[in-house]
């Protein structure tokens, strides 16, 4: 394929290295202060999204403006998620977006989801969720950590929401961000009574997971039409 990377930092350059070594050619390189229009995606087949909360919305409706299918890593957009569905669906685009793109870390949802559902009739459990990256991340808390205590308020009726830092709200889930120079990612649910403590971890060791699962998702989204996530790709 050939494919346009919408952000070329860290994550973009991670990609740029997994999608060669897979025998993709990528055509286009963008950063925060490159201005470029639809017409810069001719014979672009997958455009991959990885740049900033305020840039992000911009460089999808240009993807669609060129019929060029998006995948989609950047979080801290989602206030205009409705409106980008919306046409996505109106126009019949293409748009695969996570808050992760990890194969481990969707594994990790899959058993977040599960465990929350077991601990649904156990009042005696206090929760947490506790979030660690870069010093260069720009959104708190992570889009990973909102998709952890979303799940959950899905799956245990004793959760309404969520809350960054502590509460004495016993029905809203604490995220706990810390930033720390040179992680790539951690994120830890901790269930804790008097008694035990029940606690799931996801520790990334290095940007390539998120990497591979970027492209994946690229190598899967070509030649479709609508809205998709990791759990399409991944067949969960």
């Amino acid at each position: 394929m050939k494919l346009a990377l919408l952000g070329y930092g860290k994550m973009g350059k991670a990609i740029e290295k997994i999608a060669t070594e897979r025998g993709h050619e990528i055509v286009l390189k963008t950063n925060s202060t490159t201005i470029f229009s639809p017409k810069d995606l001719k014979g672009v087949d997958v455009a991959i999204e990885f740049s900033t909360p305020q840039n992000a919305p911009y460089n999808i409706f240009t993807c669609f403006d060129a019929d060029v299918p998006v995948v989609v890593g950047t979080t801290g957009w989602y206030s205009e998620f409705e409106l980008i569905s919306k046409r996505c669906k109106k126009e019949e685009q293409a748009m695969l977006y996570a808050t992760n793109f990890s194969i481990g870390v969707n594994i990790f949802f899959e058993i977040n989801r599960r465990l929350a559902q077991l601990m649904s009739k156990q009042t005696q459990y206090k929760l947490k969720i506790e979030e660690i990256h870069h010093t260069e991340k720009l959104d708190a808390p992570s889009g990973t950590a909102i998709s952890l205590a979303q799940q959950i308020i899905e799956n245990n009726i004793h959760f309404k929401h969520w809350e960054k830092g502590q509460t004495k709200d016993e029905t809203s889930i604490p995220i706990e961000s810390k930033r720390i120079e040179n992680v790539p990612g951690t994120h830890t649910v901790t269930y804790d009574s008097n008694v035990d403590t029940i606690e799931i971890k996801h520790t990334a060791k290095n940007r390539d997971g998120f990497a591979l699962g970027a492209v994946l998702g690229a190598e899967f989204i070509q030649n479709k039409r609508g809205i998709f996530t990791m759990k399409d790709v991944l067949d969960f």
